[in-house]
C-alpha cells in the first residue's frame, strides 16, 4: 500500500487550515479515523441502535453480536487467552481507574506498596495516588535518566515484600521511547509484583502479544488507534479479574438482586455496568484491522524514513532541545518532543498552526516529567503511517521561520 491510498481512507487529512493544507501531528492525542470506522459507527447508529444482552428482538440480537463479535476480535488481536479477559471501558483512563479501584479492594492493605513511573501520564498517577491514599499504601517512583530512559537498575531495588504492582507506559507519550516490558515483567514478576501496562502509545505503532509480554493488565484507547472516542479495552488475567470486586453497580452486571444481597455477573460482565457504548465499542474492529494494513512493509519503510528524517533534523539543532533519545537498537515511534531555548512552547505552536501545522504543546498531561527536565512545557509532534515526508519537510521550514519570527 501506497502512503496516497492509505491517505485516501482517511476525509480528514484533506482539508485546509487557515487557507493551508492540513499537516496534523497531533497522532498521539487523538489519531484520525479512516471512511470504514465512520461507517461502522453510521450504519450501527442509524440501523442497529439497540440495547445490547438485553432484549430478544432481532435489532437487539444484531447489536450484541456486533458488540460481542468485537470482543473476540480484540481478544485475538491481542492474544489474550480468552474472552472473558476482555472488559470494555470509556479509553485508557477510565480502565486504568477501575483497575486502580478493585485492585485495590481486592489486593491492597495499609502498608503496601505501587510503583510508577517517572514519565507517566497523569491518568497512571492519580489513580493510584487515589487509592494508595484511600488504603495507607506507598507510591513509590521509578525513576527516568536524563535522556529519559527507565532505571531499570534502580527497579530491582525498590521492589519488596510489600511491592504489589508497577503501573508503566509501554511507550511513554512524551519520550516516545519503546519500554522493556517483557523484561520489567519479568523483573517484577520475581518478586512477586504484579504489572499494569499502559498500552494507549504503544497499541498504535508496536502492538502487543499479552501472554508473550506477560503483563498482568494492559490497557488502550480506541481513538489514538482510529476507532471513535468513548472506547476503551482493559484485559487483565482472568484469575485476577475474578478476585477484584466490580467497579461500578447497576444493569447487566448482576446476577441476581436482592434486597438481601446481591451477586455479581461472570466475567466480563460484572465489569461492565449499565448501557455501553454500543454503537461506538464496534469500531475498534474496522480500527485495528486498519492499524493491521498499515503494517503493510512498504508503508513501515516510508514511515521509517519519515521518523529518521525528523530525528535527525531535530537533534543536530543547536536551538532545539528534543527528549527521548534511542540508544543502540531502542526503538523510537514517530514522537518527538522538544523545547527550544528562549521560546515558549504555546507560542510556536499557534504560529505552526497558522502554517497549517497541528502540533501539541504543554505539559501533555504529564507534569512530573516536565519537573524532570525542569521545563513548563513541550512542543510535542506525533506521526502515524497517513503522514508524509513532504508534511515532515513542511514542519520543518515551518519550525525554523517560527523560531526565527520569536527569536
Amino acid at each position: 500500500m501506497h502512503v496516497e491510498e492509505l491517505r485516501k481512507c482517511f476525509p480528514g487529512l484533506s482539508q485546509t487550515v487557515y487557507g493551508k493544507p492540513l499537516v496534523y501531528f497531533d497522532n498521539a492525542a487523538t489519531s484520525m479515523r479512516p471512511v470504514q470506522v465512520i461507517d461502522k459507527l453510521s450504519n450501527l447508529s442509524l440501523l442497529k441502535n439497540s440495547n445490547i444482552h438485553r432484549a430478544v428482538h432481532a435489532l437487539a440480537a444484531e447489536a450484541t453480536e456486533e458488540y460481542e463479535r468485537t470482543r473476540e476480535y480484540v481478544r485475538a488481536y491481542l492474544n489474550a487467552a480468552g474472552r472473558e479477559e476482555i472488559v470494555f471501558t470509556s479509553g485508557t483512563t477510565a480502565a486504568i481507574n477501575l483497575v486502580a479501584f478493585c485492585f485495590g479492594e481486592a489486593f491492597i492493605e495499609e502498608g503496601d506498596e505501587i510503583i510508577v513511573s517517572e514519565e507517566e501520564h497523569h491518568s497512571n498517577i492519580v489513580p493510584w495516588q487515589m487509592m494508595c491514599q484511600r488504603k495507607g499504601a506507598t507510591l513509590k517512583v521509578l525513576p527516568v535518566d536524563d535522556e529519559g530512559h527507565l532505571r531499570l537498575d534502580v527497579l530491582k531495588g525498590i521492589l519488596t515484600p510489600r511491592t504489589k504492582l508497577l503501573a508503566v507506559a509501554q511507550v511513554s507519550n512524551t519520550l516516545g521511547i519503546e519500554n522493556p516490558i517483557k523484561e520489567i515483567v519479568n523483573i517484577c514478576h520475581s518478586k512477586n509484583c504484579l504489572v499494569l501496562t499502559d498500552g494507549a502509545q504503544g497499541i498504535v505503532h508496536t502492538g502487543i502479544d499479552v501472554q508473550d509480554a506477560g503483563c498482568d493488565f494492559y490497557v488502550f484507547s480506541g481513538h489514538k488507534i482510529y476507532g471513535a472516542t468513548g472506547t476503551g479495552v482493559l484485559y487483565g488475567k482472568k484469575e485476577l479479574l475474578e478476585k477484584m470486586p466490580p467497579y461500578m453497580g447497576g444493569g447487566e452486571m448482576i446476577a441476581t438482586v436482592k434486597f438481601t444481597g446481591t451477586t455479581y455477573a461472570p466475567l466480563p460482565g460484572k465489569f461492565e455496568a449499565g448501557t455501553q457504548n454500543i454503537n461506538a465499542i464496534p469500531t475498534l474492529v474496522p480500527a485495528l484491522e486498519m492499524a493491521k494494513q498499515m503494517s503493510d512493509n512498504e508503508l513501515v519503510r516510508y514511515g521509517k524514513g519519515i521518523s529518521d528524517y525528523l530525528y535527525q533534523a531535530l537533534s543536530s539543532n543547536s536551538r532545539i532541545r528534543l527528549f527521548g533519545v534511542p540508544r543502540g537498537a531502542e526503538k523510537k515511534i514517530p514522537l518527538f518532543s522538544f523545547t527550544v531555548e528562549g521560546v515558549h512552547h504555546e507560542d510556536l505552536a499557534l504560529i505552526l498552526d497558522k502554517m497549517g501545522i497541528a502540533v501539541r504543546s504543554g505539559q501533555m498531561c504529564a507534569e512530573p516529567m516536565m519537573d524532570r527536565f525542569g521545563v513548563t512545557g513541550m512542543l510535542r509532534a506525533s506521526l502515524a503511517p497517513y503522514n508524509t515526508m513532504e508534511e515532515a519537510e513542511s514542519f520543518i521550514k515551518s519550525l525554523e521561520k517560527a523560531i526565527d519570527m520569536l527569536l
